[in-house]
């Protein structure tokens, strides 16, 4: 492409600017016809149009008040009175710019006009690591927010390698910052390519089960998540009521999924329940919280058969159950609601579980479930 030197492109705003004709820009400036059109339109183009300052932003002028303030030697609360100004921002401003022997108003401003301009380019854009990180752990179905918590924990003294959830997201939503690959939101929770305000979720009314025992009788150590042991239960449902019983411990948030195979009437969840809380060590068996589903209508045989109460949550009161209730939120995208749940066999289960109990959890300070669980078990041996 053939580029017009200084010294044509000068003669060619003179002649623009006194009207001159094609011919005699041709003939003055011996360049193609194309090279001499796309300079003219590079002077024709409107400048860059400055970001819209803010009010509570410096201004060239208030920039070159505080440089002649500083060559003069002036304390800088004096400058920042005389500029009605906070003695903080004129401190800072200062700091930022080399400090009072190398502090120069105009390479001040042009530096903060550049911070003021948007788009920026994404970090994740211009960190080829950082981004293979990233991706790696969507594609393990970790959320934005777990990658950030992860981030921080395993590179505390490199920012580089250190990115907000927001910014995640950001590149996944929106296009002009899509430095991930799009494809990654089908390892998001929701499957969506697009944030989607929150909705008002329909509740409807259940019957009533007999001889229970209401969420305000569990023991304090239940509600304080104070040691291993109490869980959370439920049911999630998938093609013609296919269903999967879940299990969550309360302080570590451990997962078991429990394979129902032959329905969810009470007397197999009872059974199914039963089967698999038997399975671990005494001080892991305390208590389970349960909604008002009639699938726990056997909920005395489940605590004859193994010692472990059962505890009610009130009617339409799912956040009595929260951390079962985020769980639950976190299968749905290994078991979406339209699918057949009796296909997976147990093991598929244990699979889903163990991935889940791998991931690091911001409430757990970044420890995964599964390493919770070991030291609060080690700590009640």
């Amino acid at each position: 492409m053939e580029r017009l030197s200084d010294k044509e492109r000068e003669r060619l705003a003179e002649l623009l600017a006194e009207g001159a004709p094609a011919w005699r820009m041709h003939q003055e400036v011996h360049r193609s016809r194309w090279a001499i059109r796309r300079a003219i339109n590079a002077l024709q183009r409107p400048p860059k149009r400055e970001p819209r300052r803010s009010p509570l932003r410096l201004s060239l002028v208030e920039r070159e008040e505080i440089s002649r303030g500083v060559a003069a030697g002036e304390s800088l609360r004096v400058i920042a009175q005389r500029l009605g100004r906070s003695p903080s921002t004129v401190s800072r401003e200062v700091a930022a710019h080399g400090g009072r022997r190398l502090y120069r108003a105009a390479r001040a401003d042009v530096v903060a006009v550049g911070r003021m301009r948007r788009p920026k380019p994404s970090k994740l854009a211009g960190n080829v690591e950082l981004r293979a990180i990233v991706e790696a752990k969507l594609e393990l179905r970790w959320s934005p927010e777990q990658i950030a918590g992860w981030l921080g924990e395993n590179f505390p003294d490199d920012p580089e390698m250190r990115v907000s959830h927001e910014t995640i997201y950001l590149s996944l939503f929106v296009q002009s910052k899509g430095a991930l690959r799009k494809e990654l939101t089908r390892f998001l929770r929701t499957g969506r390519a697009h944030r989607r305000p929150l909705g008002h979720s329909v509740m409807n009314g259940q019957g009533q089960l007999r001889g229970t025992v209401n969420i305000s009788e569990r023991p304090a150590e239940a509600n304080d998540r104070g040691v291993p042991g109490h869980w959370e239960g439920d049911l999630i449902f998938g093609k013609g009521m296919s269903a999967i019983a879940t299990l969550v411990e309360r302080k570590t948030r451990f997962v078991m999924l429990i394979q129902l195979r032959n329905g969810h009437t009470a007397d197999v969840v009872a059974e199914a329940l039963a089967v698999k809380i038997v399975e671990l060590p005494q001080q892991l068996r305390r208590s389970i919280t349960w909604d008002q589903g009639k699938e726990m209508a056997q909920h005395a045989r489940f605590s004859v058969a193994t010692g472990v109460p059962v505890y009610f949550c009130d009617p339409r009161s799912p956040w009595q159950r929260g951390s079962n209730e985020n769980t639950n939120g976190l299968l749905r995208h290994y078991f979406p609601k339209r699918s057949d749940l009796k296909t997976h066999t147990q093991a598929d289960l244990d699979a889903v579980a163990d991935e889940l109990n791998g991931r690091p959890r911001q409430t757990l300070h970044w420890k995964s479930p599964s390493d919770a669980l070991d030291d609060a078990v080690a700590m009640t041996a």
